[in-house]
Formats: structure tokens, sequence, C-alpha cells
């Protein structure tokens, strides 16, 4: 299409800046709601680039957004800056090696995907101006992915109610439409109190909240005999109650994360894990506090959407990788088990291409392979918005989320050209849903036809706020 060799030019004019900004927020890691660094980073950019921004994006101090153009559809494109704990990472080597500091890294690849998205929005609006259309571009720039729900707080807060289409990617192994698959997810916390004594004195008087928490534990691992197969539950131990074996702990502490295919199955699944709570802190005479941390639905798919998505990409081509980049990759995939790679392939349904380190083609859309799923606060927009979602290769195959070996692959040409690359596929997919009123039309319908007889209903509860962090004093 027309449209779509203009848009590449588009993005191609500024990929450097954007480039250069997906590094530097690499070198900043800051994990959920404390990204002022970074957001500070893509509000500049956004005043760089002349769009109308608006900060604080939902009483959240690391959220924000800028829109350019006037009247016509509203076109929105997502992206996400927020790093992981654990893995800090020096860039661009094969081997395990953190950096100093307090451990954080972008194990995810949110440095690419925030700028390849503002990168795609500012592309949109360059478009806009240049042929004199109508329709308005919007960047939404969305802390806390991991864990944090964000973009479902900002659902709540209405951030999306005149938004027309959404659009978003993320760094994968594998250059494909995403399938839109997630499980709805909740984590919630468990707060033991007891009664502290000396353990060996006194033991009688004690009433201990570790007691609970393991009592706990043992009840939810009896429990996944009777859930559904595809459901999760994982759980993190924050306070243990002390160090001390001779004091009976009156306190301890566990976070939950709980996972289902669906909300409504997630919902009856917290509530049986909270049983469970209540009965270890009747076994153990203690009391608990149960609260909500932050929850996310399952994500809501949209064919019409996914359809143009995958034309784009087969016009675009794979991702222009070369010879350095392959053997950079195959000494990644030297880390790697074989089964790494291998369930990479499962994933796509695909087979294994051997001596192929780095994904050269485009997934076919008839792929179906195992899915392996996890959660995404994107999947909240997608309740209530027309959403569509890339994955693009930007790492090597096998490479595993959440993982030092994702960090040591953000800074390196290969992701680069991975994200400039999504940003090519998100901006002609935008101007393509611009450009064609049939499109929008059918996604529209194909997304009411989705909801109809199950409306979007926040998963998070009304007295729940977005847990924001202080800023830093060195941020």
């Amino acid at each position: 299409m027309q449209n779509a060799d203009a848009i590449w030019q588009f993005v191609d004019a500024k990929r450097d800046s954007f480039i250069a900004l997906s590094d530097r927020v690499w070198g900043m890691p800051e994990i959920a709601y404390t990204e002022y660094r970074s957001v500070a980073e893509h509000a500049a950019m956004l005043n760089e680039q002349g769009f109308r921004v608006t900060e604080n994006v939902a009483g959240i101090p690391t959220a924000v957004m800028g829109e350019a153009g006037e009247g016509g559809p509203v076109i929105a494109i997502l992206g996400e800056y927020d790093a992981l704990p654990g893995l800090s990472q020096e860039g661009g080597i094969a081997e395990p090696k953190p950096l100093p500091g307090n451990g954080y890294g972008h194990g995810c690849g949110h440095n690419m995907l925030g700028s390849a998205a503002l990168l795609a929005a500012t592309a949109v609006k360059d478009y806009l101006a240049a042929n004199g259309k109508p329709g308005r571009v919007r960047y939404y720039g969305c802390p806390a992915e991991e864990g944090g729900a964000a973009k479902a707080f900002m659902v709540r807060a209405g951030c999306f109610e005149d938004v027309d289409i959404a659009i978003t990617w993320h760094p994968a192994s594998m250059t494909r439409v995403d399938e839109a698959l997630s499980l709805a997810n909740t984590r919630m916390d468990f707060a033991f109190t007891g009664r502290a004594s000396h353990a060996a004195a006194q033991p009688h008087l004690g009433r201990s909240a570790l007691d609970a928490v393991e009592l706990m534990n043992v009840g939810v691992n009896y429990m996944r005999e009777h859930m559904p197969s595809d459901a999760r539950i994982h759980y993190a131990l924050l306070d243990a109650g002390g160090i001390a074996p001779n004091v009976v702990q009156g306190f301890a502490k566990v976070r939950y994360a709980i996972r289902a295919r669906d909300l409504a199955g997630m919902l009856a699944l917290n509530e049986r894990v909270q049983k469970v709570a209540r009965g270890a802190a009747l076994m153990t005479e203690t009391s608990v506090d149960i609260s909500i941390m932050s929850a996310v639905s399952n994500m809501l798919g949209n064919t019409p959407l996914e359809e143009a998505m995958h034309q784009a990409m087969l016009r675009l081509g794979p991702v222009p990788f070369d010879g350095e980049d392959r053997a950079f990759a195959a000494d990644i995939q030297a880390t790697l088990s074989e089964d790494d790679i291998l369930n990479d392939y499962r994933r796509v349904g695909e087979t294994v291409k051997e001596n192929t380190p780095l994904c050269d083609w485009i997934v076919p859309r008839e792929s179906k392979g195992e899915p392996m799923i996890g959660s995404t606060d994107v999947a909240d927009v997608s309740w209530v918005v027309p959403t569509v979602q890339a994955r693009v290769a930007t790492h090597a195959i096998g490479t595993p989320g959440h993982s030092w070996q994702i960090t040591a692959q953000g800074v390196v040409p290969a992701a680069h050209k991975g994200m400039v690359h999504a940003a090519k596929i998100m901006a002609a997919t935008g101007v393509d849903v611009m450009s064609d009123e049939t499109l929008m039309a059918r996604a529209k319908k194909d997304h009411k036809e989705r909801t109809a007889r199950t409306p979007y209903v926040c998963p998070i509860p009304d007295e729940v706020q977005p847990p924001v962090q202080p800023r830093p004093e060195a941020a």
C-alpha cells in the first residue's frame, strides 16, 4: 500500500533518536511505579516532537499521555518502560554479569517497547500533518505492567473512553501477531497477626503468624488438584516475621498471584484462596488481613485488526538482521538449553529451524502452537477498546522471558532493528485503520460482539488505588 511506504519513511526519519531513547531507558531501570526518570524521558520526547502532553495520567505520576492531530478517529499506541528486580546485566555480552547498583534490569524489553510505540505514534503524527488528514494519535506511556496493573487503573479512570482503536507490541523471539491469550490475574497480600512470645520458656503463650503462612501454603497446594488445569497460583514470602528462631513470630505476610483463563474463573479462585487463608488463621488462632494489590483481566482478541496487522507484517517483511546479529544471538543460544529453544517453536506451532538463532520470517496466522500464557494489563484496554498487539523479534530464539539474557540483548543492534520494525508495523496498522472506515467498523463490530454477553467489569475493587511510590531523591 502507498500509505505503508510513506509511513515507514516517517519512522526511518527519526529512528536514531528513538533508539537512543530506548538505550537511555535501558540504562536507568526502574521497577513498578518508580519510573520517574523513564517517564521524564518519554515526556521530554513527546514535547520535543510536538505532542500535547498530559502528565500524571489517572493520578499516576509515572504515567504520561501525548496527543497530536485534530478531529477524526482516535488511535492509541501503548508503551511501557518498567523494569524488573534481580535482572541487572551488562549489555552486549553472552555471560551473566550484573551491573553495580540496585539489581534492576530490563529483562522483558520494556525499554524498547515504550520507545518503539512512541516512534510509531510520532510517525503517524507526522504522516497526518504532511498529508493534511484528520485524525488524532495518542501515545500512552504506561508504567507498572510487571504486576502493577497500571493500565487497569487507567481504564477504570476513563482514560480510554474516547479511543477508537488501541495498538501495541512486545519484544519477542518470533515475529507474529499476538494470539490474544492471557490469564486474568490478581495479586493479593495476606498479612497474618499473631502473638509473639519466648519460643522456649513460653511457647504456649505465642500464636505464630509464620505457622499461619505455612499452613496457608499447604492448603493452597492441596487445592491445586481441584482447580482448572490452566489456572496458576504462585506466592512470595514478603515478611517471615524476623530472623530469630527463639521468638514466636507475631507477624508474617505472603503475596499470592492467582491466575485463571477468564475473569469469572479468577474471581472464583480468589474466593477459594481467601477461604484457605481464613482457615489457616483459625487453626493458628491468628488474624488475617487480606488486601488486593492489583488485578488484570484476560486478553480479548479482535480478528479484523489482527488480520490487518498481519498484512502489514507481510508487506514489511521480517526484521533485517545481519551476520553480526546472528553471531551474537548464537552466543546467547549457547547459554540456553535445547528445551528453551524448542519451547519457542512449540509456542508458535513451528518446526525447529536449525542454525537459525534469530527469527527471519513472519509466523503464519494459521500456525497454532502450545499456549504458554502469562498476564498483562493490556488486557483491560482490550475490553473497552478494540486492541491488537504485535510480537516482534528482538532477541535470540529460546531466550527465556524475565532473564538476564534478555537484558543483555536489550541494547544490541538486533534489538534496535526489531524495535524500529515494530514501530513500522504499528504505524502502518494505525494508518490503515484511519484510512479504511470499513476496517474500523469491522473492528468495532467484532469488539461489540465479543463483549455483548460479558461486559467489562474492572477486576480491581473501587477502594483499591494505584500503589504510587514516592519520587526517589535521586530521580
